[in-house]
């Protein structure tokens, strides 16, 4: 597998695949908002398990286990102080959790033997908690083998904004993550950002120059120890797990291990198109890789 056949003109079925990477970019969903009694914010959200077969390169059907049916899950969006409430549904045929990164009871951890633990199919649970620490943080299964439901595609991500803000910015998401195809737990065969290998390739990623660009970075990449993101023709601020207002480096390459993730923000000096992808030939050759396509 490789970038030529993308680009010959086969392409996958996003309609049928019921969800979009271009979306998937840019789609923050901020919950059903109301106001407590105490003046908190409350945000809700209704998150379903399903089991889906996705079309992940073109005549290659991958059959995943999904938050709302799709790779990734859907991206949850708070404010520090804000009440989170997860109703949480197991559609699946099999039993999952949703784990949250983050400070929160142990009853809402979402891991087997502690609470509610294992929610089994057909049933549900509501997760409840504060958002905090401000930063950028991510979710996944947490049921045994581990490995296997974080493979299939039991992950997303959840931002809690500071309090004081950000300065504004073209505000997006990339998800790093594998396919392993084969199913023998030995590595993948494709890599990806938000769902689909190659696609900023075909369909760069389009911001304005001069512009800060803000890139909410997770790495949950499975069966390999590590992954990078590496910027062409331009330097970034890093903002390790963002939990801190102040980078911590003003690099082009930066280096995840699994369930790590900071911010990333850039400005662009000049148009053109810069490619981005995983500093590892391998990872790059199968799919993780793309295009921010710079404008005036």
């Amino acid at each position: 597998m490789n970038g030529a056949m993308f680009r010959s003109g086969r392409q996958v079925d996003h309609v049928a695949n019921g969800f979009h990477p271009d979306d998937v970019l840019r789609d923050f969903d901020y919950g059903r908002v109301s106001t407590l009694p105490d003046g908190r914010v409350l945000r809700e959200w209704d998150v379903v398990a399903s089991d889906k077969d996705i079309e992940v390169a073109p005549g290659v059907t991958f059959p995943a286990w999904t938050f709302d049916g799709r790779i990734p899950g859907p991206t949850l969006r708070a404010t520090e102080g804000d009440l989170m409430r997860v109703r949480f549904v197991n559609d699946s045929a099999h039993p999952h959790t949703m784990h949250f990164h983050g400070v929160h009871p142990a009853g809402m951890d979402g891991v087997p033997l502690v609470g509610r633990g294992v929610i089994a199919p057909g049933e549900e649970f509501v997760y409840e908690f504060d958002a905090q620490p401000f930063g950028l943080h991510l979710y996944h299964c947490h049921v045994g083998p581990l490995a296997e439901h974080i493979a299939r595609g039991m992950y997303g991500t959840f931002i809690v904004d500071p309090a004081v803000g950000r300065p504004p910015a073209d505000e997006m998401v990339m998800v790093m993550h594998g396919f392993n195809t084969t199913f023998d737990g030995e590595g993948n065969q494709l890599y990806a950002v938000n769902g689909i290998p190659f696609h900023y390739v075909d369909s760069p990623v389009r911001v304005r120059r001069n512009e800060l660009v803000r890139v909410y970075l997770v790495n949950i990449l499975e069966y390999d120890p590590i992954n990078t993101f590496h910027l062409h023709g331009n330097f970034f601020d890093y903002y390790p797990t963002g939990t801190r207002l102040e980078p911590s480096e003003f690099t082009d390459t930066v280096v995840q291990a699994q369930g790590q993730r900071g911010i990333c923000e850039i400005r662009f000096p000049y148009p053109g198109k810069y490619m981005f992808h995983a500093h590892k030939t391998e990872f790059a050759d199968l799919g993780w890789m793309g295009f921010f396509e710079v404008s005036d």
